[in-house]
């Protein structure tokens, strides 16, 4: 059973930014970020697997970057630019098998606890 722990979540202005965490107990082939906010369903932020492939979701527009450490079993989020449209629980998943590029919400079988953005205009 692999554990996820997010980390990083805060409170920012617009514009600015901060750095998410989501650290593995345990190999994960794929990570995800997800968020939710609230009265809305919970939707795919960006995805990496094991090799570096990654996949943003449009609403990125190249404000945010995905990355991971194999060596240390730990993901990031670089999010630039905020927007208020941005505030929601984010949330780590883990899939350990592929296919990852195309896996949905459903397909992940791990998840963290979540750790709360929220950006104020």
């Amino acid at each position: 059973q692999v554990q996820l722990v997010e980390s990083g979540g805060g409170s920012v202005q617009a514009g600015g930014s901060l750095r998410l965490s989501c650290a593995a107990s345990g190999y994960i082939y794929c990570m995800a970020w997800f968020r939710q906010a609230p009265g809305k369903e919970r939707e795919r932020v960006a995805r990496i697997n094991q090799e570096g492939s990654l996949t943003y979701a449009d609403f990125v527009e190249g404000r945010f970057t995905i990355s991971k450490d194999n060596a240390k079993n730990t993901m990031y989020l670089q999010m630039n630019n905020l927007k208020p449209g941005d505030t929601a629980m984010y949330y780590c998943a883990g899939r350990l098998v592929r296919p990852c590029l195309s896996a949905g919400r459903t397909d992940f079988g791990y998840w963290g606890q979540g750790t709360q953005v929220t950006v104020s205009s």
